[in-house]
């Protein structure tokens, strides 16, 4: 049998399957050929893609994104809240039939602090290596960008607006007035103004006796705003473990040189956020993907793999690959990164695919060919230059990868003004429409080429 004809042939049972289950969106397979969410075009769908598209739902995988932000929050390298998220993860997928590993490996201590404020709900911040694990408690003295305290402070928080490159003598000029602790606002970036500061570790020339906390923009403007007494520990986190959460099911047709497709996002987040869009989006992408995925015949095993501890260096997604010897590396048609896939933030209508050296390969080819299918001409851009996520970690052995993800229309710089703040959830930046894209374009290009040789 030629491959066309076993490629026409595989679609068709895909087709079937994914209609007659059970699980289908309102209007079953009719949905499936209606104009999709956003398109400038009606869709000529393959069967294939009917077969992912009748059934990928956003709503469904709202569900994981709730649980991952609002139920667990921040999700920090190594820390106990990103292995909440990770075992979440693990038995979601053992649910669905994947035989699932959780890879370990060591990263680096955790200087954080959660803070209480009347009001509001629990914050958590980073706080500096070299000032002191301790508890605090007290109404907070705001003295603003100074470096040096001249009122009485005594037994006292105090906040100080960041003096970039001054942060040592900030915290010092607090520790020698006799301040409780140095909470510093951290500043707005020169290079990318238009986003909020993010909580930061503030990095001291020399030990301080007093704790000295990094804070965001948005706890800055929640204790002017009225939120001033606090109470706060700050914890050392030290001999971490983070996880990779690796999920694989096998081919349904035969597959003798053990190839495979990989859908993959990373589920931890930066300090202080929740990280409902970073990256829980397209953690809860990968989830449901997997969920639609289970049982539509292919020619390719499927594996979802989940990363930690990306946001301190892609280091889930390294440790993975340098696991991998060349036979494996072999293996792997391709890489499918999602990172950040449902933001509601309007100017980021574009959906980005991105290669690291902006050349186009099997997951930036499926996609494009997946977005003309389903109606989205000219709403895509790439493949485009950048790295910055974990399909790096692929590039950097020779595997096909892409990063797929929603951003400004001029480049893909421009992420919304809330990434990596406490505000990034689902509340204020999430999107079901654009959740239900990413989910349709990724879901009809990974199964395009799954079910290929």
């Amino acid at each position: 049998m030629s491959e066309v004809k076993r490629r026409d042939l595989l679609a068709g049972v895909a087709a079937f399957t994914g209609f007659a289950t059970v699980g289908l969106l309102p209007g079953t397979a009719a949905a499936a050929t209606r104009q999709r969410p956003g398109a400038v075009r009606p869709p000529t769908l393959t069967a294939g893609d009917k077969a992912v598209v009748a059934r990928v739902d956003a709503r469904r995988a709202l569900r994981h994104l709730e649980v991952l932000s609002d139920e667990i929050g921040w999700r920090i390298a190594g820390t106990r809240s990103e292995h909440r998220a990770a075992h979440y993860i693990a038995g979601c997928l053992r649910d669905l039939g994947y035989k699932v590993e959780l890879q370990p490996f060591p990263v680096a201590d955790k200087y954080l602090a959660e803070i209480r404020a009347p009001g509001e709900r629990l914050w958590q911040c980073a706080a500096s290596p070299q000032g002191a694990v301790a508890s605090v408690e007290g109404t907070v003295v705001d003295v603003g960008p100074v470096t040096e305290i001249t009122g009485d402070v005594r037994g006292r928080p105090v906040l100080f607006d960041r003096v970039v490159g001054k942060e040592t003598e900030q915290a010092r000029a607090a520790a020698d007035a006799g301040a409780s602790a140095a909470l510093i606002i951290n500043a707005r970036s020169e290079t990318f103004p238009e986003r909020k500061p993010a909580t930061f570790a503030p990095a001291l020339q020399e030990p301080v006796a007093i704790p000295v906390l990094g804070l965001a923009g948005y706890h800055g403007e929640r204790i002017r705003a009225g939120a001033g007494r606090l109470s706060f520990e700050v914890t050392h986190h030290s001999g971490l473990t983070s996880y990779n959460v690796l999920a694989e099911r096998r081919a349904s047709l035969p597959n003798p040189e053990g190839k495979a497709v990989i859908v993959s996002a990373h589920y931890d987040s930066v300090p202080g956020s929740p990280g409902a869009n970073d990256d829980g989006s397209g953690t809860a992408l990968c989830l449901e993907l997997a969920r639609v995925l289970k049982r539509l015949p292919t020619q390719q095993a499927v594996r979802v793999c989940l990363w930690g501890s990306e946001e301190y260096g892609l280091i889930g997604a390294r440790h993975y690959v340098k696991q991998l010897d060349e036979a494996g590396v072999a293996q792997i048609s391709g890489c499918f990164q999602n990172d950040m896939v449902a933001t509601s933030h309007p100017p980021a209508g574009t959906y980005w695919l991105l290669s690291v050296d902006g050349a186009d390969n099997t997951t930036t080819a499926a996609v494009n060919a997946a977005a003309r299918r389903l109606g989205y001409v000219d709403q895509t851009k790439g493949p485009t230059a950048r790295g910055s996520s974990d399909h790096e970690a692929f590039y950097e052995r020779g595997i096909p990868a892409g990063n797929f993800s929603w951003r400004g229309s001029e480049a893909p710089s421009q992420l919304e003004p809330i990434y990596h703040t406490p505000e990034d959830t689902i509340a204020q930046n999430i999107s079901l429409e654009r959740l239900q894209v990413s989910l349709e374009l990724i879901g009809c290009a990974a199964y395009d080429v799954a079910r290929r040789k």
